[in-house]
């Protein structure tokens, strides 16, 4: 059998991979897997974990970087603007209340490897929950459109107290020091 020598410059090399593919890749694999093996409610439930433990880190970078015990609501929403913005998604603010904070983004910075894998979407409503509320007491995250079911965009409501609205979407539930439930 012949063997094929691999040139001395594997950098010219046609090998779609490099360190973010391949970590968005195992995401995406993880979370399929999960889904396939028990079940997306449960694969939801393994992957918010992990993004609750995300959620507090990062909050806690923001802090320290602001110099601040707690983040204001205006300070929440700029916040998960740019952590987004810093792995590759593109959020937006479109409204903000006492009430609620209403973002969308054309760009998952899971890419195309979030397509079929709602689960995945658990990363930012757990990320964006523990921070809203470990700053302002408490938060619901309503994801009403995702790219990962194949719409263009992703519209996410960060309910900032319970309202009559909030109480009738389906969401996931934080609050400071721990996250409640679906209803």
């Amino acid at each position: 059998m012949e063997r094929t020598m691999i040139p001395a410059g594997f950098d010219d090399l046609d090998v779609p991979l490099e360190r973010d593919v391949f970590l968005r890749t195992l995401i995406r694999e993880l979370s399929g897997t999960l889904q396939d093996v028990v079940g997306l409610d449960e694969a939801e439930g393994f992957v918010s974990v992990v993004g609750q433990n995300m959620g507090r880190e990062i909050n806690d970078s923001y802090k320290a970087a602001l110099h601040a015990e707690n983040l204001d609501r205006h300070q929440v929403a700029e916040v998960l603007v740019d952590l987004k913005k810093r792995i590759k998604g593109d959020f937006s603010i479109v409204e903000e209340s006492d009430d609620k904070i209403v973002l969308h983004n054309t760009v998952c910075p899971f890419a195309e490897k979030v397509l079929d894998r709602p689960a995945m979407c658990m990363m930012t409503s757990n990320v964006f929950g523990s921070i809203a509320a470990e700053n302002l007491g408490y938060a619901k995250v309503v994801l009403a459109e995702t790219i990962a079911e194949g719409h263009g965009r992703c519209v996410v409501s960060v309910h900032l107290k319970p309202t009559e609205e909030s109480e009738a979407s389906i969401g996931r539930e934080y609050v400071k020091g721990g996250t409640q439930d679906w209803n």
